[in-house]
């Protein structure tokens, strides 16, 4: 038998066996659902009446509280949590799976981060669920996550129940923080500095100044008033209208609770019928404002946003919310000394 035959007769075999994969119906059945006990039996139902979520640690205790139909941060004014962030860790909870115990050794329960939370320099997490009366609903000291070397693994992390010195290795997602910033939104506003048409700030102690774009679309911000201004700076006009590009705040307040002197008022006028002001105070170097939107159904949704709240924002956004004449003047170099004369040799 020559190579062609060979080579023949064996594409031949390997068309038959793939024709027979293909029409050969797939009776294998899917893997059996998990055998690991849930640390939480019957959670589920029982979480309808949590109030109150607690994470704390050795240095503090982050709290979520339960405000209607919405979660707040009491430690930041009472400002709405992201909703995502509750569901993980309540579905965490109701989904978590005790898949093996370990050490029951109260000496070793440092090893895997399980110790006891309250100790000074402690790396344990208490995560409690509570209901409206403070009754706990459900109680987990949480440790070290265990890395996943596997893509088919599911995420596990070690586990106690606090008043046990049995520790567990749990398979389920539990993400906890304990940094309030990362359980709220510190997004206000991202809005394109194309979109700014005109700017008139009103600051205390100065002038009155108002910035407008020409009727090129490509154009950029320029002084109107006063008349006659020196030259300006293009990169600093450039930044009045990027004044609500990827803004956001690093601290919150309640609006009747803005700190600082008044600096004054900034009124933006946008496209699409969109109004916006700012109002600008200081204290110290921390720059705090409060916002207020006006026109149609986008400055309802901003306005709806903002009502009620004073931010803190980066302190250089001063000078494009209340831009002094002065901030936006071009700043002439100053020629460097030339170097003195060497003598004669």
């Amino acid at each position: 038998m020559n190579r062609r035959t060979l080579l023949l007769l064996g594409g031949a075999a390997a068309g038959t066996v793939g024709a027979a994969i293909l029409l050969t119906p797939d009776t294998a059945e899917p893997p059996p659902p998990s055998t690991t006990p849930l640390a939480f039996p019957g959670l589920a139902p029982r979480l309808a009446g949590a109030a109150r979520i607690e994470v704390a640690r050795h240095d503090g205790t982050l709290t979520v509280s339960r405000a209607g139909d919405r979660w707040v941060l009491p430690a930041k004014a009472d400002h709405p949590v992201r909703p995502e962030r509750v569901r993980e860790v309540l579905v965490g909870l109701t989904e978590l799976r005790l898949a093996e115990p370990r050490t029951a050794n109260p000496e070793m329960l440092e090893r895997l981060g399980v110790e006891d939370p309250a100790r000074p320099g402690a790396t344990s997490s208490l995560l409690r669920v509570l209901d409206a009366n403070g009754a706990p609903i459900a109680e987990l000291v949480v440790g070290r996550r265990r890395m996943r070397v596997q893509g088919n693994v599911p995420e596990s992390v070690y586990v106690r129940r606090p008043g046990e010195n049995q520790a567990w290795l749990a398979e389920g997602r539990l993400p906890l923080d304990s940094d309030p910033n990362l359980w709220i939104d510190r997004d206000i506003a991202n809005i394109p500095r194309e979109r700014v048409r005109e700017v008139a700030v009103m600051r205390a102690g100065e002038p009155p100044l108002l910035l407008r774009r020409g009727p090129d679309p490509d154009g950029t911000l320029a002084v109107v008033e006063p008349a006659g201004a020196p030259p300006t700076d293009d990169i600093s006009l450039d930044e009045v209208a990027r004044a609500f590009e990827f803004l956001t705040f690093l601290d919150v307040r309640r609006e009747a609770e803005i700190p600082g002197e008044g600096l004054g008022e900034g009124r933006f006028t946008l496209t699409d019928n969109l109004r916006i002001s700012v109002t600008a105070h200081r204290e110290g170097e921390d720059l705090w404002v409060r916002m207020a939107a006006e026109g149609d159904e986008e400055a309802a949704r901003l306005a709806a946003r903002w009502r009620g709240w004073a931010y803190q924002v980066g302190q250089w956004k001063e000078k494009a919310f209340v831009p002094r004449l002065a901030d936006l003047l071009r700043q002439e170099r100053q020629a460097e000394p030339a170097p003195p004369a060497q003598p004669a040799q």
